[in-house]
């Protein structure tokens, strides 16, 4: 039976460690139990990929990008409706932007997506903050080294043009970007094996919209080969409630949840 592990944008800057840019409770306890989990499985596992928030200080969901009528920049987590856009209440920084500041909230808003939220700067390309949480990237050197293999690497969220939660899409896809559009190739690969184990943060964001695209691509038969390894990721505050709505739903569409103890059963 092949066994293969999508570990969701383990990255500092999402980790609880001092520093962190967005840091999300208990994530760092969560990449000990995954590293754990890593090294007791070992040569059992086939395959692993692993996908990586990436992004430059001008984007779209960073606050640089955004100025209200004073000229001043929207605090971290501040959420920007269409409404507000289109009363020019936020601006792009460059009016020549402006239009197609206010085509990407209202997509956002006709794709049922998240209210556009602005994050503080993270997972900056080059930085301590994009590097894999330090135990997590040892347990994946370790794997390398005992399985003669490469881990799978996937870069996401790199177009400053539209946020990319999910490792399969960007919420709103650039039509002149393919690295923004379906990643077919990983959800193909996925469904050839036997069983997907699923961890990374944040629950309520990146690993939620990840898992969800990738079982609205599967048939309805491969979703039951999807396991989230549940003490292995966990939601940003505030978001709870997303959280468990996305447990509830794919627990439903037949995706197992267990502890990392727990696995393989």
């Amino acid at each position: 039976m092949s066994l293969e592990f999508l570990i969701i944008d383990p990255q500092n800057d999402f980790s609880d460690a001092p520093g962190a840019a967005l840091p999300v409770p208990g994530a760092s306890a969560d990449a000990e139990r995954l590293a754990g989990l890593l090294d007791r499985l070992g040569d059992r596992i086939d395959d692993i990929h692993v996908t990586l928030d990436t992004h430059q200080l001008l984007d779209i969901s960073h606050p640089m990008f955004w100025v209200d009528r004073e000229g001043h920049s929207p605090a971290p987590f501040t959420q920007i409706t269409v409404a507000e856009v289109e009363n020019e209440n936020w601006r792009s920084f460059k009016p020549e932007f402006q239009q197609r500041a206010l085509n990407y909230v209202r997509a956002l808003r006709d794709n049922h997506r998240y209210v556009l939220t602005i994050w503080p700067p993270h997972c900056l390309v080059g930085t301590w903050g994009h590097n894999v949480i330090p135990v997590v990237s040892a347990a994946l050197r370790r794997w390398e080294e005992r399985r003669w293999a490469r881990v799978d690497y996937h870069i996401k969220g790199h177009n400053p043009w539209t946020e990319h939660y999910s490792a399969v899409q960007a919420d709103v896809p650039d039509p002149d970007d393919p690295s923004t559009q379906i990643n077919v190739q990983l959800i193909q690969t996925l469904e050839k094996a036997d069983q997907v184990v699923l961890s990374g943060q944040a629950l309520s964001h990146c690993v939620a919209n990840t898992v969800r695209d990738i079982a609205d691509h599967f048939g309805e038969e491969s979703v039951r080969k999807l396991v989230l390894i549940e003490d292995t990721s966990s939601p940003v505050p505030g978001f709870e409630k997303v959280a468990y709505q996305f447990l509830t739903e794919m627990k439903q569409r037949g995706m197992k949840i267990v502890q990392s103890a727990e696995f393989p059963g």
